[in-house]
This record gives structure tokens, C-alpha cells and sequence, in this order.
């Protein structure tokens, strides 16, 4: 506990100490709307510099609801902003800050917790391992952010916490309100189901079969599901399209696209950038996003078959050695190859950040050298990417 504590405060000091210093080192660009109204919160530049891009449009939504094409951003985030800025002074971006951090602080010890529960594996130099290289990834500030990133971390955990000591009535509850909060909620689903299927083979190998919770699991597997129908019910009611999110997606750049694009496309689009693209700071910015989709993508992979006990014997075979890791797995896979859907990696290294079985697989190398070295090219890359982002450079 006094380590996660030392951890998280020393994170968050490393960060407020690259964005006080970050404009002595790069020239601010700020290329992004509505960043005239962080100035109206009367906060130190290098502290209100963390709700640039996305955040500035969550305290505009906190403070007067959607305007045209913000519906792509879910609604929990900015209404838990409108709804507890009285407690502070009605300061929309200290509000938002608070949120984000407690939320993920919250999120680590509950974190930390449900790593003991979901296997006798993880002592305690492995689940310190899987926090260093959750806090120290290159994209880790955006918890801490006006993004929704540490509030959905908090949810995400708790259903899963929650789901691995079978109360249902809370996982229900939490998924619900992640859903809410950012469109992968909805693959929640994934976890909650698989759990049923190795509760069941748990009871049939025990002759020990329950059906007094079953209603209380219909609840929590349809959970999430039913969070994105309301925000999609809300947006058929005011917009006409209850696709909304999604439909709206272009207005914010980043090239995305409103049809399906299948990841080999993707891979030709940025085999173009490379091959043709002037070396600019966007070119940079892509070769970040490729290299950081195919080393997290490598990593899933390899967990997936590690969580698959394969065999070639007589014939093809293969077990679910660990049905947590697995649910976890398929999760992580459905959140990072989501938004390549839309023809880009754009946003990709922030994606990634709950792609969770890559923490736990990297946790699990034996080599300190290199896991040494991952930690400290972590750390560099976060240094560099915050800068940047702290003076307006579109990082993720």
C-alpha cells in the first residue's frame, strides 16, 4: 500500500515537474479549438495545460451541454464535472482534475487488489512490476488529464474486482457507468460472460451447480449494453441518429472514417506515410502510433498463448489454462484493434493504456536487463510525449 501511495504521488510530481518546465524547451503550438477558455479558470499554465484538446471540449460540455458534433464525447465524464464543481468553487477544470486523479488513484489500489485474487502468481514483486509499467507508459499522464481516462480506469477495475467475487448487483453498476463513460465499456461484456463459462466448469467438475444468482448475471451481462442504449436513445432523441458517437467522429481530424477499414488497408496507409511523408513532427508522431500498435498488438498475442496451453499431440488441442487472463486478453485485443476500424492508429498509444493483459504478459519477464530497459524507455517516451502535449502538440 505505502508503495502504490509513494508511486502514485511521485508519478504525479514528475509530471507537474515536465509541464512547469516543458515551455522553456519546446515552442508552444496549441493548434486546437476552444483553448482560449482554460484561461478562464485562473490556474498556472503549466497546470490547466492538462485539459488541452479533448479536455477543453469536456468543461465546455460540463458547462453549457453538447454543441454540434461533441456527442462524440460519452457523458458521465462531463456531467460528474457539472454535477461537483459546486463543491469546488464551481472551478469546472479543478473539478475535472480531481476527478481524473482520485479516480485513478482509487483504480490502482483496487488494482492492485484484484491482482492477488486473479492468481496466486502475481506476489507482490510482480504486481509492483504491472504498476511501474502502467504508471511509467509513455501515454500514463492522460489519468491524470482532463480525458476520461482515470474515471473509466476506476470502472474498469471495480467491474472486474467486483466480477471475480461474483457480486453481481456492482458489476452491473460499474459496467453500467463505464459504458457511460467511454464506448469501450460496452466490451465488458466480453469478461463478464467469459467468467460465467469458468464459473460453470468449476461447478460441473464439483458437482456443486448454482442458480440462485443467475437473474443478478443476466443483469451484469447485459450491463454495459445497456449504458451505451441510453446515451444512444438520448442522441436518437436529439440528434436523429442514435450512431451519433460514431458519426461524428471526422469532425475531429485525425483522418478517421465513418466505414469500416480492415487493418491490412491501415498498414498500406501508413507504409505511405513513411515512404512519402515530409519529416515533420506529425511524420514522427505516426511512426509513435505504428510502432506502439505493433509492439502492444506482439504482446497480446504472445499472451494469448501463453493463456492457451497449446499442444500437438495426435491431434490439435488446446485449454484455457487461466479463464481471467483469457477474458482479459480478448478484452485488450477488441480495445486496441476497435479504433483501427476507423482507418488510422490515431490515439492508439492513449487506446492502449487498457489493453491490460500487456501490462501483466510484461510483468512476467524473467530478464531484468530488459525489463529494466523497458521501464527506462517508458519513462524517457513519457517525458518527451507530455512535454509536447503540455504545449499543444497532438499526441494521442
Amino acid at each position: 500500500m505505502s508503495f502504490l501511495i509513494i508511486s502514485f504521488l511521485i508519478s504525479r510530481f514528475l509530471d507537474i515537474v515536465v509541464s512547469y518546465f516543458s515551455p522553456q524547451i519546446i515552442a508552444y503550438l496549441g493548434f486546437f479549438p476552444y483553448k482560449e477558455i482554460l484561461t478562464e479558470y485562473h490556474l498556472p499554465q503549466f497546470i490547466s495545460s492538462f485539459a488541452n484538446f479533448d479536455g477543453a471540449h469536456y468543461l465546455l460540455i460540463a458547462r453549457q451541454g453538447y454543441s454540434q458534433y461533441e456527442q462524440a464525447f460519452f457523458p458521465l465524464y462531463p456531467l460528474l464535472i457539472r454535477y461537483l464543481s459546486p463543491l469546488f468553487a464551481n472551478n469546472h477544470l479543478v473539478t475535472a482534475l480531481l476527478i481524473s486523479n482520485v479516480s485513478f488513484f482509487i483504480g490502482l489500489l483496487v488494482f492492485s487488489k484484484y491482482l492477488r485474487l486473479i492468481s496466486i502468481n502475481f506476489n507482490k514483486s510482480r504486481s509492483v512490476s504491472v504498476l511501474l509499467f502502467l504508471l511509467l507508459f509513455p501515454t500514463s499522464f492522460f489519468f491524470g488529464s482532463v480525458y476520461t481516462e482515470g474515471l473509466f480506469f476506476l470502472l474498469f477495475i471495480l467491474t472486474l474486482y467486483f466480477l471475480k467475487k461474483e457480486k453481481y448487483i456492482l458489476v452491473a453498476i460499474f459496467a453500467f457507468l463505464a459504458s457511460l463513460t467511454k464506448l469501450i465499456g460496452v466490451f465488458l461484456i466480453i469478461p463478464i460472460f467469459l467468467s460465467q463459462i469458468s464459473n460453470l466448469k468449476y461447478q460441473i467438475h464439483s458437482s456443486k451447480l448454482k442458480t440462485k444468482n443467475n437473474w443478478k448475471f443476466l443483469l451484469a451481462l447485459i450491463s454495459s449494453i445497456l449504458g451505451l442504449g441510453i446515451y444512444s436513445l438520448y442522441l436518437l432523441k436529439t440528434t436523429g441518429d442514435p450512431l451519433f458517437f460514431l458519426h461524428s467522429q471526422w469532425a475531429f481530424g485525425a483522418n478517421r472514417s465513418s466505414n469500416i477499414v480492415l487493418l491490412p488497408q491501415v498498414y498500406y496507409r501508413y507504409f505511405n506515410i513513411f515512404f512519402t511523408a515530409a519529416w515533420n513532427f506529425q511524420y514522427f508522431i505516426s511512426l509513435f502510433e505504428f510502432i506502439i500498435f505493433n509492439f502492444v498488438f506482439i504482446v497480446l498475442v504472445l499472451d494469448l498463448l501463453k493463456s492457451l496451453n497449446l499442444k500437438f499431440v495426435s491431434s490439435f488441442e488446446f485449454r484455457v489454462s487461466n479463464f481471467e487472463r483469457l477474458s482479459l486478453n480478448i478484452f485488450s485485443f477488441a480495445n486496441l484493434l476497435l479504433p483501427t476500424l476507423t482507418g488510422t492508429l490515431s490515439s492508439i498509444p492513449r487506446y492502449a493504456l487498457f489493453s491490460l493483459s500487456f501490462f501483466l504478459f510484461l510483468s512476467q519477464i524473467t530478464n531484468n536487463f530488459l525489463k529494466i530497459s523497458l521501464a527506462i524507455m517508458f519513462l524517457l517516451l513519457h517525458i518527451v510525449m507530455l512535454g509536447f502535449f503540455i504545449q499543444g502538440y497532438f499526441i494521442s
